[in-house]
């Protein structure tokens, strides 16, 4: 206890001190204490004796008076809750930081069919949009699916044939836009090597520069001509085609794009024989497509819409702007700049996609159906595991 005097007291202090003397009336026991003024204060200098009110009695735990009560509709009131009325619900998401940065590898060395990359790249329009787009070619045309697999790169270009069988494996990969709508491989063999059509093969040896090259096409086309497999030899050529052809150590090649390696042997004076894939009884399938690892797509998804956006607008300019196209491209990278692209920049323009992002789902259903009848995968994958349309 402490003593305290003066007219400053606070309330508490106040109704103490009435109680005292209220007390100190005559028959309380305290009648020979002094009598206090009207205004119920005792004279200055009396001493009183109040309750220590310390730091911790006045500002006692809120929820600790409250623990003792009794619970239920009498007790348990707003006024006097039991508890604090707090509404506790699940955390909030942490929200992933935007992605701005892009590396996309080729499928090959850069070529008039990835036109839109690089003009949207040298016309700002992946800039413009926020994006960082770095474009990277190959060392070799087999890894450009198995580095993005292993995330070491974010987007690649591939086929669709490839994609089937990578998911196919395993692999987490997803088509999220299409450059090239229609097939561009194609079986070039040489005039000289005596194979008048698809169903001479046996005895010939044919290369390839990639695995759907050799496990769909080439597989489709024996089957369809009823060659077994080992009638031929098929030597994996990486980025060889040209130089295998041109040296006679192949009778040809499959897989090879249509307008190019035919029109650079003839520029070198060698004379060739072209098949298409229908030829090789394959069904149409989007010839050079985008795809990403599903396993970050949800991280990646927007900054990969945006990307798409800007494909498809520099596809626009590139039909509109035909001549001025190819002058932009041919600056931009200049190794691009030979006679046989030049010559193939029309057919190269004509087959790019105006709508990059837009899925032809029943083409994935069916081609995924058509692998699976020849016994070229394992299972049926259903075609929201192979392709998306990232705006959607």
């Amino acid at each position: 206890m402490r003593a305290t005097s003066g007219h400053s007291a606070p309330p508490r202090v106040r109704a103490s001190l009435a109680l005292v003397a209220l007390l100190a009336l005559p028959g309380h026991g305290l009648a020979d204490a002094p009598t206090p003024p009207e205004a119920g204060y005792p004279p200055l200098g009396t001493e009183v004796m109040v309750p220590d009110l310390s730091p911790a009695e006045a500002t006692p735990d809120p929820i600790a008076a409250f623990h003792g009560l009794t619970g239920g509709p009498a007790v348990d009131t707003p006024t006097r809750p039991t508890a604090p009325a707090v509404a506790v619900g699940p955390a909030e998401p942490i929200a992933p930081p935007p992605v701005n940065r892009l590396s996309v590898m080729l499928d090959w060395y850069p070529s008039p069919r990835h036109a839109a990359l690089y003009v949207a790249q040298a016309r700002d329009l992946f800039a413009s949009r926020g994006l960082e787009v770095e474009l990277r070619a190959p060392a070799d045309p087999d890894v450009p699916t198995k580095l993005l697999a292993a995330e070491r790169v974010d987007l690649a270009l591939t086929r669709q044939p490839l994609l089937h069988l990578m998911v196919d494996r395993g692999q987490p990969l997803v088509r999220v836009a299409t450059l090239v709508g229609v097939p561009l491989a194609a079986l070039v063999v040489r005039e000289d090597a005596g194979i008048e059509g698809p169903g001479q093969l046996a005895g010939s040896r044919l290369g390839h520069a990639d695995l759907d090259d050799e496990a769909v096409l080439l597989a489709s086309l024996l089957a369809r001509h009823e060659i077994p497999r080992e009638a031929l030899d098929s030597p994996d050529l990486h980025f060889r085609l040209e130089e295998a052809m041109r040296e006679g150590r192949v009778d040809g090649v499959i897989g090879a794009v249509r307008y190019l390696l035919p029109r650079a042997l003839a520029d070198e004076g060698l004379a060739t024989r072209t098949y298409t894939t229908d030829a090789m009884g394959v069904p149409r399938h989007d010839g050079l497509i985008l795809v990403a690892n599903r396993e970050r797509l949800v991280r990646q998804r927007d900054a990969i819409t945006r990307l798409v956006d800007a494909l498809e607008e520099a596809t626009a300019w590139l039909v509109e702007h035909p001549e001025q196209g190819w002058a932009l491209l041919a600056a931009t990278e200049p190794a691009l700049d030979t006679p046989t692209n030049r010559a193939a920049w029309p057919a190269a323009l004509a087959r790019l996609t105006l709508t990059p992002a837009a899925l032809h789902a029943r083409r994935y259903a069916d081609f995924e159906r058509f692998l699976n009848e020849q016994g070229l995968v394992s299972a049926t994958t259903p075609v929201a595991r192979l392709a998306i349309d990232p705006n959607r």
